[in-house]
């Protein structure tokens, strides 16, 4: 390609969009072009938007109106355009685009979630990939033993897909089922060769060094692990039979003047200070917060949507969310998530942003938004009544949580009253 101008070579890693060898010729031909009266060249355009393919022109488009309506910058834009030329041209119509193709034939450049987004809205995705969850529980159940690894394998692949009579579970659940039982499973291995042998008192003599939340969950994952065995006939008994997890109640206490000045601290960025301001105020929940959405506002009014319950909005909080709108409003303009709080991964897309990313400044500090929801509940049950009612209504949460709230406050109340007076 030669310069539109003088006519000399182009250098080959040129933009594609690039007509003049330098700014000099540029200014000479725009300089020419106005004193003959021309109209300037039009706008480069991507091949994809020219291409005589109708499969190609119409993903190119869709692409296009997909990057406005996301604020695509124009680099990602092109990017995609790049994927749509990589995997859609010469294809035969009505083919679809195997995930595998998109994920080794375009360009590291190319963003693949973007791409798959376009020929996913022009039903020409075809998902033909190995899910990862799939693959975690390949790798980890093949280090099991033989008599383990097969009852172990099936049990997971059901609780990830669910069968006839029960519901897929999350692969957090996977996770935390699996890494409770891993190291019991591969003690009982060096003992057994298969899941058949193993015993209540095994099971009892397991769960004997856990305690709280880690027992809990032990006890939950045997006893999914064991009744799916039983049912699938790959045990003669079930040795977890009438084994219970037993339910763990946090030490309900108010938070002292010096985690609360700590939290503060903590607080540094609009998004934590307004989590925090939603917890301590009107004991939001972390899912409350990421699913918060701007028709849930009434900034005018001073009026909040929290799970559904209307309540007015507290200054603390309204002042953070005047900020943090202001901070979301110059830094992502054109963003079309109707989510309060956004982030770089969210901000093109409409979901909420991850428990993680809310919990994160404050978790690795020993802190939780649980924890001064929490606090904010007792201080309400304290302050105003330690009645159940009230706090349901104000906090809408069940009358059995507000009745255990309750009944801390009141062990908190008559012990106060109990001290002695100093004369």
């Amino acid at each position: 390609m030669n310069c539109a101008y003088c006519d000399t070579p182009l250098p080959v890693s040129s933009r594609r969009d690039r007509q003049y060898c330098t700014n000099n010729c540029s200014a000479l031909a725009s300089y020419y072009r106005r004193k003959a009266g021309q109209l300037p060249p039009p706008k480069w355009q991507h091949p994809a938007l020219l291409s005589s393919e109708a499969v190609l022109h119409a993903a190119a488009v869709r692409a296009q109106q997909l990057g406005e309506a996301h604020g695509w910058d124009r680099s990602s834009t092109r990017c995609v355009l790049d994927g749509l030329t990589t995997v859609l041209a010469g294809r035969p119509a009505g083919t679809r685009v195997p995930l595998s193709e998109i994920r080794t034939r375009t360009h590291r450049h190319v963003s693949t979630p973007r791409l798959t987004e376009v020929l996913t809205d022009l039903d020409l995705l075809e998902d033909d990939t190995t899910p990862a969850i799939k693959n975690w529980i390949d790798r980890n159940t093949n280090n099991l033993a033989p008599g383990f690894a097969e009852p172990v394998r099936r049990w997971l692949l059901v609780l990830l897909d669910g069968d006839a009579r029960t519901k897929p579970r999350s692969q957090a659940t996977l996770y935390t089922y699996f890494s409770s039982l891993r190291p019991i499973l591969e003690g009982w291995a060096r003992e057994y060769s298969h899941l058949r042998e193993v015993t209540t008192t095994d099971i009892h003599a397991a769960l004997d060094p856990l305690r709280g939340y880690p027992r809990n969950n032990a006890v939950c994952a045997l006893r999914s692990l064991f009744h799916f065995a039983k049912k699938r006939g790959l045990i003669f008994t079930n040795p977890t039979t009438g084994l219970k997890a037993h339910r763990i109640d946090p030490d309900l206490i108010p938070m002292t003047d010096t985690e609360i000045r700590a939290i503060e601290k903590l607080a540094a960025s609009p998004t934590q200070r307004l989590a925090i301001a939603l917890a301590a105020e009107h004991a939001a929940r972390t899912t409350t917060i990421r699913h918060l959405t701007l028709d849930d506002l009434d900034l005018p009014n001073r009026r909040i949507t929290l799970d559904g319950h209307h309540q007015r909005l507290g200054e603390l909080s309204y002042r953070a969310l005047r900020a943090w709108l202001e901070h979301r409003r110059a830094t992502w303009p054109r963003t079309p998530n109707p989510h309060v709080l956004v982030n770089t991964k969210t901000v093109l897309g409409t979901g909420p942003v991850s428990g993680p990313y809310v919990r994160f400044h404050l978790g690795r500090n020993g802190f939780s938004i649980d924890r001064i929801r929490a606090d904010r509940i007792l201080h309400e049950a304290l302050t105003a009544c330690p009645d159940p009612l009230h706090l349901s209504l104000v906090f809408n949460i069940s009358h059995t949580t507000a009745t255990r709230y309750t009944t801390v406050a009141e062990h908190l109340l008559s012990n106060e009253l109990e001290q002695p007076v100093d004369q």
